[in-house]
């Protein structure tokens, strides 16, 4: 299987994860931070194998979950026509989970920051481009807002996309907010996408009915 240059960067995100996790592997405490609440405050450990190699085996298995996707798909030849929007998703999302590992492994070094400030602009990246990936979308079977309307018809596809990203990318915009307001950046980062998801199905199921009224 031949890689595009895209594919090749994602994976090489991929190899800097575990030569980071092998390298550091001798040099972490046998318990590892793993989960932050609300507030910032560490409330889950890990044992040391599981803290420093979670973060790049679930990196791999997405890489290869995403190389695999657009080779199965019955609509294969509707994700071409998108698809370098869909793989800079991929190269951007394997990097957003490096930063997450990157932000672990200091906090395990003894470096102390409001983890949901700092990843509230990185959230606000993913969600701004994940905007734009689903306004480029075509119906398919795995990437974008697959609701049973929007894949049962052409134009409600076309319409919730072309609305839902739009609302994901304020959603995005309003994360970076976080940076500002440490004290509600979870909020900010979670609510907005939240809610614009919800509406999302919603505004499919309706646009739905409107066609079939047609």
């Amino acid at each position: 299987m031949k890689l595009k240059r895209s594919e090749i960067l994602a994976f090489f995100v991929v190899l800097v994860s575990f030569g980071v996790a092998f390298y550091f592997y001798s040099k972490v405490p046998t318990v590892m931070p793993a989960h932050w609440n609300i507030r910032g405050e560490v409330d889950g450990y890990l044992p040391k194998f599981w803290g420093i190699f979670l973060m790049p085996l679930i990196s791999l298995a997405m890489f290869l979950m995403f190389l695999l996707i657009p080779r199965i798909d019955p609509l294969k030849e509707n994700i071409e026509k998108f698809r370098k929007y869909f793989d800079g998703f991929i190269l951007l999302i394997l990097l957003f989970f490096f930063y997450l590992y990157t932000l672990t492994l200091l906090w395990t070094f003894g470096v102390r920051f409001n983890m949901t400030q700092v990843l509230s602009p990185a959230f606000g990246l993913l969600f701004l481009y994940s905007g734009i990936l689903i306004e480029n979308a075509k119906r398919n079977w795995f990437i974008g807002i697959r609701t049973p309307w929007t894949l049962s018809n052409e134009q409600v596809w076309d319409k919730t996309h072309k609305f839902g990203g739009k609302l994901f990318k304020v959603s995005g915009i309003i994360c970076f907010l976080g940076v500002f307001v440490p004290d509600i950046s979870f909020y900010l980062v979670f609510i907005p996408v939240f809610l614009s998801a919800i509406y999302i199905i919603f505004y499919s199921y309706f646009e739905y009915q409107k066609e079939i009224k047609r």
